[in-house]
């Protein structure tokens, strides 16, 4: 063996009793050799260029002990970049080590180089620190040659949004399942009796039997428990009698007691025979001097006792006369009686369960939809009803005049006098009037008989003097252009005033439109009327104006 041999032995030998020495060293201190590594901390970026709005993902590793306490970067840390999502930490156990992941997703809105700054990760209360890096974020080019160019739209009204609607109804369905659930189990569901209860609904007689074989099986004479044995007994017969003789037996003494079933026997009301009733004092005067006095009689005088009231018990049964067929009368009518109260309680229950839940739904759609278009919806508002109901799209008269209702307008007939009649080779003339809602909705075609311009003017006062002839009264005028969605020009007239009510004398404000188109030979009209501050009404005018297309060739 050389002496580099040698000396490379002596080494292995050294490193071997090093080895041996640290591990026995490690096993004495309870502790394992990974303990002594130190945490791992790793991190990772997706990429480092984005556009602007776009997303990047930042990866955190830490792997450590597993009794090791890690606490992320928590919020807006990633400043100037923004923290869009932290998702949630992924986590690897390997025996006694543990890896935790944590992914941010950041961006940015402006273009230029950010900065992502280094991140504390504190273990075990030991701060680390991420290395930074640089993120370039690039601006969208825009073709402002080849791409053409749009003015901004603009802004359209949206209806109020219904995504919570469902959640109204779910919760009404549900509130109102579950009254009608609390109404079925508590006043509807025929309940399982009690064996209390069903002891209860016997008749005395029965009962009574039962509860003396009861007191005969129990324990109170072994026991020696005299005074409970002779309260219940006594308590037994005095509630029969109490029921079935109809005497107030359970709050007399024993001297009342017996005086009344004698009163009750010279009566003839009750057959019993003196030797009984005489023997009943004995027993009940014994079972005095057992509860007040504390005597204990033989335990076979007491089980004599007990065998001698069931005795009286049934002599007692056999001694009440039948009932009359008067007395069976009042107790049929007094058990109906009691039926008709049960069921009268029980609607009592139920209607207010169901007030409750009416109440709660009136509620909720009061807070949802607001008490107007509740309680319109309740009173079944005329306006409310046409404008939600099916609408009809027609032509009327020639040239023809196209309009959306909620009725078909009635082709009316129109008297004129010689002089109007001479310039009009045909008129035709539709509406439809609402007394309820106090809408009224009308269409005139009219062709002449020579081939001129209409006068608008003319038509417009005569038709506001006819307004005046009818009753109409402080009528506000308003003057301009119309056109419809295809273009053909028009003109409208519109304003308020006070207008009759049906047949009634009674002034009330209304509104009023009329739209006038009109060429060489022929002209248009649309009426339009409704009382002021009915917005349904409002809403109903509003969609006729905005679909009203007319044909213009005469």
């Amino acid at each position: 063996m050389n002496f580099r041999t040698t000396k490379y032995s002596h080494r292995l030998y050294v490193n071997s009793l090093k080895r041996i020495a640290l591990l026995g060293a490690l096993l004495l201190m309870g502790i394992g050799v990974n303990a002594q590594q130190k945490p791992v901390l790793i991190t990772s970026i997706d990429t480092t260029q984005i556009k602007i709005g776009e997303q990047i993902l930042y990866t955190v590793t830490v792997e450590t002990d597993s009794t090791s306490a890690v606490h992320f970067p928590e919020g807006q840390t990633f400043s100037p970049l923004e923290t869009v999502e932290a998702f949630k930490t992924d986590t690897t156990r390997k025996k006694d080590r543990i890896t935790l992941q944590k992914i941010y997703a950041l961006t940015q809105f402006d273009s230029g180089n950010y900065k992502l700054p280094s991140q504390r990760i504190e273990i075990d209360g030991v701060p680390y620190f991420t290395d930074s890096a640089s993120v370039q974020v690039a601006t969208i080019p825009v073709d402002t040659v080849n791409q053409k160019m749009y003015d901004i739209k603009p802004l359209v009204s949206v209806e109020k949004s219904s995504s919570k609607l469902w959640l109204y109804i779910l919760f009404a369905i549900l509130f109102l399942g579950l009254i009608g659930t609390i109404i079925y189990w508590f006043f509807i569901r025929k309940k399982p009796l009690t064996e209390e209860e069903m002891v209860a609904l016997l008749p005395p007689y029965d009962r009574a039997l039962m509860e003396l074989k009861r007191l005969e099986n129990s324990k109170y004479l072994i026991q020696d428990e005299y005074k409970k044995y002779y309260s219940e007994l006594t308590a037994i017969v005095r509630s029969y009698l109490e029921e079935e003789v109809n005497i107030y037996a359970l709050e007399s003494t024993t001297d009342q007691l017996i005086e009344k079933l004698e009163l009750l026997q010279e009566a003839g009301q009750l057959n019993l025979k003196q030797d009984t009733i005489k023997q009943f004092e004995r027993i009940l005067k014994s079972a005095d001097l057992v509860k007040f006095a504390r005597s204990k009689p033989p335990t076979s005088t007491a089980e004599n006792d007990r065998k001698s009231v069931e005795e009286i018990v049934i002599k007692t049964k056999e001694a009440i006369p039948e009932p009359t067929e008067e007395e069976l009368m009042q107790q049929q009518e007094y058990l109906e009686e009691l039926a008709r109260k049960k069921h009268r309680k029980k609607v009592l229950y139920i209607s207010a369960a169901a007030t409750i839940a009416v109440v709660f739904v009136l509620s909720s759609l009061v807070a949802f939809k607001g008490p107007k278009l509740v309680w319109d919806t309740i009173t079944m508002h005329p306006s409310k009803r046409l404008l939600e109901g099916e609408w009809i799209s027609s032509a009327y008269g020639y040239p023809p005049i196209i309009l959306e209702t909620p009725e078909v307008l009635v082709r009316q007939e129109v008297k004129l006098d010689p002089e109007t009649k001479a310039n009009i080779k045909e008129l035709q003339a539709f509406m439809f009037n609402s007394e309820k809602s106090l809408l009224t909705i009308g269409a005139t075609s009219t062709t002449l008989a020579k081939p001129e311009e209409p006068d608008f003017t003319k038509i417009v006062e005569d038709l506001l003097s006819n307004f005046e002839k009818q009753g109409a009264k402080n009528i506000i005028t308003k003057q301009e252009e119309f056109s419809t969605k295809t273009g053909i020009k028009g003109i409208k007239v519109y304003g308020r005033g006070k207008f009759k009510s049906g047949n009634s004398k009674e002034l009330v404000n209304g509104e009023y439109t009329i739209i006038l188109f009109g060429g060489k030979g022929f002209q248009q009209q649309v009426i339009l009327a409704w009382k002021d501050g009915d917005t349904y009404a409002e809403e109903i005018i509003e969609r006729i104006v905005n679909k009203l297309e007319v044909k213009t060739d005469a």
